[in-house]
């Protein structure tokens, strides 16, 4: 199954895809630091840290959920998704 996905249903190639946290920009429109964030939304500094500098591996939805309400923003804004080409 070279150049295909291992996962059931799909059918495309293979791609390098980065998820790409915006919490910085957003918490810079708000004026709103990373404490506070952490206080409304219920998640310790550290993890929070780990989305914003794009080193997680995965977030549950009542976290997305939480950032999105108190940032009021939809997750489309917080995360984007850039694919690149497979690599070798």
């Amino acid at each position: 199954m070279s150049g295909q996905t291992s996962e059931p249903g799909h059918d495309q190639p293979e791609h390098d895809h980065h998820v790409i946290c915006h919490l910085d920009d957003l918490l810079a429109e708000r004026s709103m630091t990373l404490t506070e964030l952490s206080v409304q939304v219920g998640v310790t500094v550290v993890n929070l840290s780990v989305l914003k500098n794009n080193r997680a591996r995965a977030v549950r939805f009542s976290t997305l959920s939480a950032i999105c309400e108190v940032l009021r923003c939809s997750p489309g804004e917080l995360l984007t998704v850039e694919v690149g080409p497979a690599k070798s």
